[in-house]
């Protein structure tokens, strides 16, 4: 390239740079009014020289210690002016984007963390309090139709007390959960109806009272906005109807009460007039969606010089921290302007460091207090489980098993009650099925010897199945579909085999007569465990049953089939077995050979998990709830299961601490990136519903070390946080305090710790697992 060819160009890249400074700082004056800014070459002598005139080399140059204040024209055209550290907005700010959104409030370290105003282009405006990037803890929201809540706030979504005034004139006040009226709460209509009562997933649902701006009245149980059970309806003359009541005429009963004296007009009422005036007249106003949320905003991309190489482009970060591969990032810090000067020419002129894109620059930070070298992702397990495939020891096992699921899912039913007789968990409620080869009546042929097939209380399986909102095809298609079931490589230590359905749904597992009847036994308790207790961390238990090899072998295989905590569409990173006892509780592998599929133990924790407060107060009152079932019930040697998955890491695989500068070098988008698509936290309302105590749950960890602390073991936190998505729940429930444990427990205390083994009776189990379990749980302030 001769001289004059790079003199047009640099011409060319100078008035299009200005161009865009002039735009940005007009959009900006319109907004913010007119205001001095200071001339780049005030901020950058030519001369190096500081403002005293004294001079000094790159080397010596003195790094701030406090935020100063700072305006900024960002090459994309957003706008920032306020207090700036460490190369991001810290303290107050405001920060204008491109698209007309606007955040002014306060900053740290990048995130808006504090007390601030958003608002959309719409002229919607959100203010209150902010963390981590999301609207969190109270604030006010008013929509562009003049619709307003204000209440408390929890990753976005309404989540707590709080008043919802629609623009029809409908106003609510009561209970939310995830954006939805959930509790007690009062809805009234414009045209002066009420109803005050109880509510689910935005729905009139529990008992209730709907009272009419004429006077009516009814009292009563309601399901998905509708009466449903038993209840009454009254009119002012003191004339009631009362009864079970039901959309379907066929299930609707009752009796009409007439006002005394008189029988009045309103004897030929007809009770189903009243759902088509619910329909009509009560309708609940549906919540307004948002279309971008605060923490999903973007700051400053970079745009990229063509000249550079297409395949190193920096990440970029969202207001929340997380990694967009797709932008840039924030202004390089000043180290790096020492070392490759704090000014380029280009030109003849110099330009500011802020306004160029330094692609290959990728700091290593370590976060305050990192303990040693950086967490990295665990490298990826492969798959659990061998396929059984024709030939395996246990094939025909597999197949008995997939036929007798068919059979008894399969097989037509009555509408189930949630509502079991006690004669539902009788023991002696089984049902045995033979299945010859040939076929028969009930079962159809297959290629196997033949067997006998065993449901222990199909009723109440049936019920639990209808509770956890499994469909009975799927569950069939999960289990007894055309794919083959996998058995893990290698058993617990109770000696049971584990096999996981072909879409990692459910665990099929093995378990002793004794197991069987421990399980039994309690199952009342259970079901109505988890029927009272929507959130319950226990195992989700779908079948209970046996098979009967007949011929030479005589062999009982009796299984459980249970959901797996872990089928998710996310990699589980890490994975905790965590009992609270102290003795053997650790892996036996060492370090190198550790993946993602490795289950740690006790020792080898190494974390603290921070949940937001809702969810650590509700944590703290199912686990105690859950624990008191186990307790009751002589069970023991349970544990918390607990899978962790990381939301941000580089490309090089180092883990990236919450709130630290985004490492740069991603590839070219057509090729792998660092991180998944799942990586980004979904925005849509289905994803945030499915999120429940223990499934799905963004949440942060703390790196912590551990210390002794005298002869018992403690965990000292080092500040280092890391954004997770955490699945957890309680498992291993089908062990009693019987005679072996006991034994075990006599034993092993003879020779260590009595406090540090797990086999010790069920109430000290309860309340050594609870402490435990309270101390690596905590609320994240």
């Amino acid at each position: 390239m001769n001289k004059g060819q790079s003199c047009g160009m640099s011409k060319s890249w100078e008035a299009t740079l200005r161009k865009t400074q002039a735009a940005a700082k007009k959009r900006a004056h319109s907004i913010f009014g007119s205001m001095s800014v200071a001339h780049a070459n005030d901020d950058f002598p030519d001369d190096g020289s500081q403002e005293d005139g004294s001079s000094h080399s790159g080397s010596e140059h003195a790094v701030s210690t406090e935020p100063t204040h700072v305006e900024k024209f960002l090459p994309n055209g957003d706008y920032y002016m306020g207090q700036w550290f460490e190369n991001c907005p810290h303290g107050h700010g405001k920060y204008l984007w491109i698209d007309g959104c606007m955040y002014v409030g306060e900053w740290f370290r990048g995130q808006s963390i504090g007390k601030g105003r958003f608002s959309w282009p719409s002229g919607a405006i959100y203010e209150g309090e902010f963390k981590s990037g999301y609207m969190d803890g109270k604030g006010t929201y008013t929509g562009p139709n003049g619709e307003m809540y204000r209440g408390f706030w929890v990753m976005n979504m309404k989540h707590g007390h709080g008043s919802m005034h629609y623009e029809t004139g409908d106003c609510y006040e009561g209970e939310w959960r995830h954006g939805l009226q959930e509790g007690q709460g009062r809805y009234e209509w414009c045209n002066g109806n009420q109803y005050i009562g109880e509510w689910r997933n935005g729905m009139v649902n529990g008992p209730g009272i709907m009272v009419w701006a004429n006077g009516n009245y009814f009292e009563g149980n309601w399901l998905d906005g509708l009466p449903k059970g038993e209840g009454m309806f009254k009119w002012p003359d003191g004339s009631y109807y009362e009864g079970n009541w039901s959309n379907d005429p066929k299930e609707m009963s009752g009796t009409f009460h007439p006002a005394s004296g008189s029988e009045g007009e309103v004897s030929t009422w007809d009770p189903q007039d009243l759902y088509k005036e619910i329909l009509n007249e009560c309708r609940v106003c549906p919540i307004e969606k948002i279309s971008v949320y605060p923490s999903q905003k973007k700051l400053a991309a970079w745009r990229s010089q063509k000249n550079t190489e297409p395949k190193i482009r920096p990440g970029r970060m969202s207001v929340d921290s997380r990694i967009n591969p797709s932008g840039g990032l924030w202004d390089n810090d000043a180290s790096l302007a020492h070392e490759i000067n704090q000014r380029l020419s280009i030109g003849g002129r110099d330009v500011d460091l802020e306004v160029l894109n330094l692609e290959n620059y990728a700091p290593k930070i370590n976060a305050p207090g990192t303990p040693g070298r950086p967490l990295k992702i665990p490298k990826a397990g492969k798959k659990p489980g061998e396929i059984i495939t024709k030939g395996h020891k246990n094939y025909e096992l597999m197949l008995n098993l997939q036929l007798g699921i068919r059979h008894a899912v399969g097989r037509p039913a009555p509408q189930i009650n949630l509502d079991l007789k006690p004669s539902a968990f009788d023991p002696k409620e089984k049902v045995w099925t033979r299945f010859p080869p040939e076929g028969s009546k009930h079962t159809p042929p297959h290629n196997t010897c033949e067997f006998k097939w065993k449901d222990y209380c199909p009723l109440v399986f049936r019920a639990l199945r209808k509770l956890f909102k499994v469909d009975a095809a799927d569950y069939m298609l999960s289990i007894c579909g055309n794919e083959a079931l996998r058995e893990l490589s290698s058993p617990g230590k109770s000696g049971s085999f584990f096999y996981l359905s072909s879409d990692d749904r459910y665990m099929i597992k093995t378990i002793k007569k004794a197991e069987a009847k421990v399980f039994i036994r309690m199952l009342s308790a259970y079901y109505n465990h988890v029927r009272a207790f929507e959130n319950t961390l226990v195992t989700k238990f779908f079948g209970l049953h046996c098979v009967k090899l007949t011929g030479t072998i005589q062999k009982k295989v009796r299984f459980i089939i249970m959901g797996n905590l872990m089928c998710t569409e996310y990699t589980i990173h890490r994975r905790f077995d965590l009992k609270g006892s102290s003795l053997g509780r650790s892996t036996d592998k060492p370090e190198e050979e550790l993946d993602a599929s490795t289950t740690l133990k006790d020792l080898d924790l190494n974390f603290i998990f921070r949940l937001q407060k809702s969810w650590f107060q509700e944590l703290c009152r199912q686990v105690d709830k859950d624990c008191e079932l186990l307790e009751q019930e002589r069970i023991m040697d349970y544990s918390m299961l607990v899978g962790i998955h990381f939301r941000e890491a580089s490309k090089a695989g180092d883990l990236i601490p919450s709130g630290s500068r985004t490492p740069v070098g991603y590839d070219d988008p057509e090729s792998e990136q660092g991180l998944s698509a799942m990586d980004q936290l979904p925005v849509d309302a289905a994803w945030w519903a499915s999120i429940k105590l223990g499934i799905n749950m963004p949440a942060r960890v703390e790196r912590a070390i551990r210390i002794m602390d005298g002869e018992s073991q403690g965990m000292e936190p080092t500040g280092e946080f890391y954004d997770v998505i955490m699945f957890f729940g309680i498992i291993d429930i089908l062990q009693d305090y019987d005679i072996s444990k006991k034994l075990e427990h006599a034993y092993k205390s003879m020779q260590y710790d009595a406090t540090s083994i797990s086999a010790v009776d069920p109430k000290l189990y309860s309340k050594r697992f609870r402490d435990f379990i309270f101390k690596i749980f905590v609320e994240d302030d």
